[in-house]
């Protein structure tokens, strides 16, 4: 019979036997040792494993927080919580564990190779109920799942949903199929609108200088002078990035992360961490100096550069994450759903937040844009 272990650091786990659950993942070990090493303010971390006699069946990246409700929102959902935090101020903030992670695109959950698909749903929520049982012992009332794609929501509604959980939309992930040879034929396939608009942009490129690089130690001061400045503009953030993160993921991921910085003159003005493998090009993050970087096109420098590194590389997808849905879908980009469960632990108070969840929704995914 499985049984399920609960850790609070991933080095008590071999390397390979974590990553031989997730195959082809990007944020696999190494980066969630970087993760769990940036030393970031108000997280702590568990990893969940269904072992059966000594062999390791399923696992999942955990975190305890408290978690402010309104943390995660957008739009209307935002400012419900906003009023709502002024008549009470400490009932939106709960004691919260979760699956998934606070850096990782979508909720991690790996399986044994060899388990069969109709076996993984039982499997899953045994995973669950042992993690249930550690939220307890934490005193950890609020449990969730953070972003989970939309290929494997059949999963966990067979699981979750089984528990007493509830499903509600989050933020979708961005991604551009690299099927085209070049960028001219890459903008052959924009609108004509789009066309002209990114060949105007694009005039800009001979005033920057890009530089590609496998760390940023010594502009590290810089770095996170960037990352605040895109943080503060960010309309919702739950992690707080620090500079051991940036140098951490680059020194435990080698050639698999690699950053790419723009600079006007001596000037840094933006940074984009990305990550690699032989199909997919990560955009983690890309931070800028809003006020210089915005007459120059930054982003939009900083897309095609990535376009670019993808056609070199031989790469076939550029993920590009969550947020900034008009540009990405004028780009090209296809959105893939998310969604994230919850449950409290407090029967009445598990059927409050059921109630009062839609408007705590993210933002449906956006139309199409012209």
């Amino acid at each position: 019979m499985p049984d399920v272990r609960v850790i609070d650091s991933l080095a008590q786990v071999d390397a390979a036997a974590w990553d031989r659950l997730f195959p082809g993942a990007l944020e696999g070990y190494d980066y969630l040792m970087a993760v769990e090493d940036a030393g970031l303010d108000g997280f702590r971390w568990r990893y969940l494993l269904l072992e059966e006699a000594g062999a390791l069946l399923a696992a999942a990246p955990a975190f305890l927080t408290e978690y402010a409700l309104e943390t995660t929102l957008a739009g209307p959902g935002r400012r419900l919580a906003a009023g709502l935090r002024k008549v009470i101020p400490d009932a939106l903030t709960l004691r919260l564990a979760c699956v998934g992670s606070p850096c990782t695109e979508t909720a991690m959950l790996g399986f044994d190779p060899g388990i069969a698909d109709s076996r993984r749903p039982a499997l899953l929520r045994q995973l669950l109920a042992g993690f249930e049982r550690a939220a307890a012992r934490e005193r950890c009332g609020l449990l969730g799942v953070k972003d989970v794609a939309e290929d494997a929501a059949w999963l966990w509604d067979a699981a979750a949903e089984a528990g007493g959980y509830r499903a509600i939309a989050s933020l979708p992930s961005a991604n551009l199929d690299i099927d085209f040879a070049s960028i001219e034929a890459y903008l052959a396939r924009l609108s004509p609108g789009t066309r002209r608009d990114m060949r105007r942009k694009l005039r800009a490129v001979d005033r920057v200088r890009v530089e590609l690089r496998s760390d940023v130690h010594d502009v590290i001061d810089r770095v996170m002078a960037l990352y605040r400045q895109t943080r503060a503009r960010a309309e919702m953030a739950l992690e707080d990035l620090t500079p051991a993160y940036f140098q951490g993921v680059a020194a435990r991921m080698g050639e698999r992360a690699l950053y790419v910085l723009y600079y006007e003159g001596d000037d840094l003005l933006g940074v984009n961490l990305l990550l690699q493998d032989g199909a997919t090009l990560l955009d983690k993050f890309f931070c800028m100096d809003a006020e210089r970087g915005r007459p120059l096109n930054l982003y939009f420098l900083s897309w095609f550069a990535n376009v670019r590194l993808c056609l070199e590389r031989g790469l076939s997808r550029y993920q590009s994450g969550q947020a900034g849905y008009e540009n990405k879908l004028r780009l090209g980009s296809r959105l893939v759903r998310t969604a994230n469960y919850f449950r409290h632990r407090n029967a009445l108070l598990n059927g409050g937040l059921r109630l009062v969840a839609p408007p705590f929704a993210a933002d449906p995914v956006p139309r199409q844009a012209a």
